[in-house]
């Protein structure tokens, strides 16, 4: 007979949340084996007290049911552990660490969860658990690095303080020099003033257009596409604003990279479809600045990073380092909690993280969103 704690026999849940709603993963225990995945597009409201848990909650829980029911119904396939990565976890994440570990005890009996900012889901769906550096770029930009003892972390400010060589950056470094141009200044470029006039209209009126939107990462972001197409086609400002780019990436993948040989650096994101405009000064900066370091292509996406985590926490196999706002575990499950039990200590019960509890508490009415089922898959 199979024990119930035995994770050959066990199922894992990983879920992806982000600014395009949430991504949901039920897969086996110990082969990290995706049995199929459930999309929503609706994201997890936040209010003053941060990411809702209600809200998360009530798409998340009858997602996995639905899930359990059609693909995994023996009744014997238990879910062991459960991995959350979300953004704006660190920063708003206190009523998601007070509220899921006893959620989800109470909805399946699962005594292991981890919750991970999205860097961190990211550097598990691209590298695993190996030391190194993950560069996530799209609209923003950061770096998380780690040795497996302790977490590195560098930029990922935001476009006003930071997100240097992000999608908003080169599109507002891409605007700046159409904006050059037009007024006949110098370090202009005609065209990127092209570009831009395509895009938007009289570049004359995109200041009042552009200022008082919310989004205007996401708008500036838009340029990037633009840039990099002039740079293509031969436009030195435009590529020397993707070569200022390529050093500030490589900037942040310097400072998070661990020393020694054997660090992996793996780059994530829709920013580095760009190409080879972007790539080709990104990759000789690289070489320039760790040169110790190899560069691979991403084992996966954030998604896959989540059910990493998961299975990690199920086999009880968790390398890489806790922290108090990238990546806190909680439950029986964990390697200090087990190792508290052998010494005579009493491993942290489902409500309790260890390291300290995080404490705050939100409710929000919400709606079930419209999901989408995906079947098949491999978690790398």
């Amino acid at each position: 007979m199979v024990s119930v704690n035995d994770p050959s026999d066990g199922l894992v849940v990983g879920i992806d949340s982000g600014g395009s709603g949430l991504r949901i993963a039920l897969a086996e225990a110990t082969s990290g084996t995706v049995l199929g995945t459930v999309a929503s597009r609706e994201p997890v409201r936040t209010g003053p007290g941060g990411i809702s848990a209600t809200h998360f909650l009530e798409q998340v829980l009858p997602a996995v049911t639905d899930l359990r029911e059609r693909l995994a119904p023996e009744v014997t396939r238990r879910v062991l552990a459960v991995a959350v990565g979300a953004a704006g976890m660190a920063t708003l994440g206190d009523e998601l660490r007070a509220e899921l570990p006893g959620a989800f005890a109470g909805a399946w009996g699962v005594r292991r969860l981890a919750l991970a900012a999205d860097a961190v889901t990211a550097y598990a769906g691209a590298l695993g658990q190996r030391p190194g550096a993950v560069v996530a770029g799209g609209t923003g930009m950061i770096a998380l690095g780690t040795d497996l003892s302790t977490w590195r972390r560098a930029d990922g400010w935001g476009h006003l303080l930071g997100d240097c060589g992000s999608g908003a950056w080169i599109g507002r470094a891409g605007l700046e020099a159409a904006m050059r141009a037009y007024d006949g200044r110098r370090g202009g470029s005609a065209a990127l003033l092209a570009g831009a006039e395509k895009l938007f209209g009289s570049v004359a009126g995109l200041p009042g257009a552009l200022y008082p939107r919310t989004d205007r990462p996401a708008v500036l972001a838009s340029f990037a596409p633009e840039v990099g197409s002039c740079a293509a086609a031969g436009d030195p400002v435009a590529a020397g604003i993707l070569a200022r780019a390529a050093d500030h990436v490589a900037d942040a993948a310097e400072a998070v990279c661990p020393a020694g040989s054997g660090a992996l650096v793996a780059l994530t994101g829709g920013l580095f479809k760009m190409g080879d405009p972007l790539l080709v000064p990104l990759r000789a900066a690289l070489g320039e600045r760790i040169p110790h370091a190899r560069t691979v292509a991403p084992a996966g996406d954030p998604s896959a990073g989540a059910v990493t985590l998961a299975s990690a926490l199920a086999t009880g196999t968790m390398r890489l380092p806790e922290d108090p706002s990238l990546l806190r575990l909680f439950g029986d499950g964990t390697p200090e909690a087990t190792a508290s039990a052998q010494v005579g200590g009493g491993a942290a019960g489902p409500d309790e993280p260890r390291g300290g509890a995080e404490t705050g508490h939100r409710g929000t009415d919400g709606m079930r969103p419209h999901l989408t089922e995906q079947r098949g898959g491999r978690n790398q």
